[in-house]
This record gives C-alpha cells, structure tokens and sequence, in this order.
C-alpha cells in the first residue's frame, strides 16, 4: 500500500511545449513593435560609463555564456540577461571592479524569470570565485530592478527565432539544425559590443540567414536560394535586403574572427604545456643520447 502512494519525479526538467498560437503573425508584429523600447544605449561606452571598455563587457558576457552552459540554462536566459546588463550600463556609471557583480546579478534576474529552477545567489557568488558577497548582490538586485523600474522581460533575438524558423519550407529535423545554428550565431553576437545598436529582429533574421547559407538551401531541402531566403525574412521585418546581407556579413566575420582567436589560443596553450613539461625535464636527461 506504501508503494503506491509514491510519486515518480523525472530527472529531466519538463518544459512546456511550444504554443502554436504564439506564431501567429499578430505576435510577430506585437515583438516587431516593442523591440525598441528594450534596446540599449549603443554610446554608453563613450557617454556613461567612465572606467568599462568595450573589451571589458567582452570578457564579461563570454564569462555569464559559460556559467549558463554550465549551469544548462534555457537558451533565453543569457540574451535576456546580456540584455539586462546593457540597459543597466546605458544609465548608471559602473567602477571596473562592481562590472562581474553586475553581470552576475543580471544572471539571476534573467534565471528567475525564465528557468522554474532558477540560478543560486550561492552559486553565482562561487563561479565570481566570491568576488564578491551574497548581500552585495542582493543590494544589486534591488538597484538593477529599480533603474530599470522592473522592466526586465525584454525582446531578444531568441524571441524572433520561432518566427523566422517557421518561415522556412524545411522538415523538422533540418529546421532544427538551422535552430542550432542560429542560436551560435545569437550567442556571438549577444557577447560581441558591434551588435548593441542593432534591433533585435536584425540579429535574429540575419543569425537565421547566416545559417541557412552556411548550411546551404539544397542540403536543407529549400528550394530557394541563400539570397531569396535573406530576401525573404528582409520583409518579415521590413528592412531592406542589403542591409540585412550586410549585417549577415558582419556575424559571419565575426565568427571568423573568434575561430581565428580560439585557434590562436589553442596553438598558444600548447607551447606554453609543451614548455612546462620541457623546463620540468632535467637538461642533463634531454642531452644524454641512449
């Protein structure tokens, strides 16, 4: 009898499916509607922020991407958060040394309003490698939430991508390569400074777009071509076709760009492993000829 009062639990977190009516063209136009209100300033740099530079929220933002893959966090989150980070730094001044904090509290934010587990105080203040407290964060938090008058749940590109998928002739299962692809390129251009004055629906068309080619449309089973899908999700947004080619151009050597740099680093690290363990071998043994 005990038995069966048990409750089995999955390990697997259970998320809703996707609501079919949430596609519908009226939703598209409400986010295409909204999107400006939730963008940031793209001069904070120059006319806000005093001792953050560009590279600075680079580091930073690549920093939040990593806690969030660790963390499995939905792909909402860190574009919300990133989001949140740039509206906060757009109105208040940050000493260099408040920027992780910053970053680490928008983490929060954005994980309680998106994930039904959301991120830790604890956890967050671990993964700073307890820069800094659980109360300073808390301190953040109210901060944030009140220059932001608690507006937090924004427009990202990850809110177009459902729309824009749709808009592709594909089967299910190349669509969801597409996905995989284009949420990368969100990812990239969410931690790249360069993107912060585009709309969102920009980076997510032209992230879809960067996709598609790379993939290529007769791999994927469209029968138009690269050009004519940009075309296409161009007038989604009404925006016109060269300027979306144009900002397709900019992820895809923005991409390249990084690879070159993870390359580098990869080539760098290993000569610095190869020079540790050479230097940790006595030159007496390296010389002797056995």
């Amino acid at each position: 009898m005990e038995g069966s009062l048990l409750c089995w639990e999955p390990e697997k977190e259970l998320r809703a499916q996707a609501d079919p009516v949430l596609l519908q063209s009226r939703v598209l136009e409400r986010l295409l509607a909204s999107q400006d209100r939730y963008m940031a300033s793209p001069t904070y740099f120059q006319c806000v922020q005093k001792e953050i530079y560009p590279y600075m929220r680079k580091m930073l933002t690549s920093w939040m991407l990593e806690v969030c893959e660790d963390q499995r966090c939905g792909e909402e989150v860190f574009p919300q958060a990133v989001n949140c980070l740039d509206r906060f730094l757009s109105v208040v001044p940050v000493e260099k040394r408040r920027l992780q904090l910053v970053g680490a509290t928008c983490l929060l934010l954005a994980s309680k309003l998106k994930e039904s587990k959301p991120l830790t105080v604890e956890n967050l203040c671990m993964y700073s490698d307890f820069s800094f407290t659980d109360n300073e964060m808390r301190a953040m938090e109210l901060l944030i939430l009140n220059k932001l008058k608690w507006d937090i749940e924004a427009v990202t590109p990850r809110d177009f991508l459902p729309h824009f998928l749709e808009l592709l002739s594909t089967s299910p299962d190349k669509m969801q390569k597409v996905r995989k692809h284009a949420e990368t390129f969100i990812a990239l251009c969410t931690t790249d400074c360069s993107f912060i004055a585009l709309p969102a629906s920009m980076v997510a068309a032209a992230s879809v777009a960067a996709a598609v080619t790379g993939l290529r449309p007769e791999n994927l089973g469209m029968s138009c071509s690269s050009i004519a899908a940009t075309t296409y999700l161009a007038r989604a947004i009404r925006c016109d076709p060269n300027i979306l080619r144009m900002c397709q151009e900019q992820i895809e050597l923005s991409l390249e760009s990084n690879l070159r740099h993870a390359g580098s680093d990869r080539i760098t690290g290993s000569k610095a492993v190869e020079e540790i363990e050479r230097a940790s071998t006595p030159t007496d043994v390296l010389d002797f000829d056995l």
